[in-house]
């Protein structure tokens, strides 16, 4: 059987993004290593054992082929990342009141109820609550 084990996410800032994803969106810091250079390696997860098996790499993406990957995904509204929630609309006002800008508020589209906000490090992110 094959399983997701890390999938990345390019960010402008892997220091702000790791701030971003742990102290706002609540993510638990899984690896942090310090590359030198000002290089770092870190993946963040699910907090309190939600997914143990499952990472998020916070990549550098100042390279030209995640700049163009990056802007246009951006450009056009498209989410790099889709997160879950259980909660879509308490979600939705505990980020905003922590000062998230969301590009739409929560909406229904098909099976899920979605909502989309700027990650303030390049990126777009969906979350989603199952309407089933």
């Amino acid at each position: 059987m094959i399983k997701v084990a890390m999938t990345g996410v390019y960010v402008d800032d892997v220091a702000a993004a790791h701030a971003f994803y742990t102290d706002v969106l609540g993510f638990e810091t899984r690896l942090h290593r310090d590359l030198g250079g000002g290089a770092l390696f870190v993946a963040v997860g699910a907090p309190a054992g939600a997914q143990p098996d499952l990472q998020l790499l916070l990549e550098p993406g100042q390279g030209p082929i995640a700049q163009a990957y990056r802007g246009a995904l951006y450009d056009a509204g498209i989410p790099c990342i889709v997160f879950s929630v259980d909660d879509l609309r308490a979600e939705y006002a505990r980020l905003r009141a922590l000062g998230v800008r969301f590009t739409h508020p929560p909406q229904r589209q098909g099976p899920v109820l979605a909502a989309v906000f700027d990650d303030t490090c390049g990126n777009l992110v969906q979350l989603i609550q199952s309407r089933e």
